[in-house]
């Protein structure tokens, strides 16, 4: 034990954490009665599957649509410029949903956005819906 002859020359090098540990304690306090308020539970609407449905027996066969760092289109691994697509979109567009074959859009890894962009619109438009992403 030491003894403290009542002479100080300097300032005080000890920290008071009492007001430290007030403060968190009174911190760990509110997070605890908070933290279970934060909770949101969120409905979801899922669909539910209809037995009645029959899946197509012959489904078409997808089509490829690959699209190069230039912008170039490749329909089926065959050069399509961009009417040939618009042409082919519609085409596809027009028939019933259960005929529509899939669009698997194929792009390399630094392929602008504003090509795919474009060539999704325009699928959008002509009203295609079965659109896929291929790496």
């Amino acid at each position: 034990m030491a003894f403290s002859t009542g002479q100080r020359s300097g300032p005080l090098s000890e920290i008071n954490v009492t007001p430290l540990v007030d403060v968190m304690l009174v911190l760990l306090i509110i997070f605890m009665i908070t933290a279970p308020l934060l909770q949101h539970n969120i409905t979801i609407d899922l669909p539910q599957p209809n037995p009645n449905v029959q899946p197509p027996t012959n489904p078409p066969t997808p089509i490829s649509l690959s699209i190069k760092e230039d912008g170039s289109m490749y329909w089926n691994d065959q050069p399509i410029s961009d009417l040939e697509l618009q042409a082919q979109l519609a085409v596809i567009g027009a028939k019933p949903l259960d005929q529509q074959p899939e669009l698997h859009i194929k792009a390399t890894d630094i392929t602008q956005y504003d090509y795919i962009a474009r060539v999704m619109a325009q699928a959008k438009r002509d009203n295609v819906q079965k659109i896929g992403f291929e790496k």
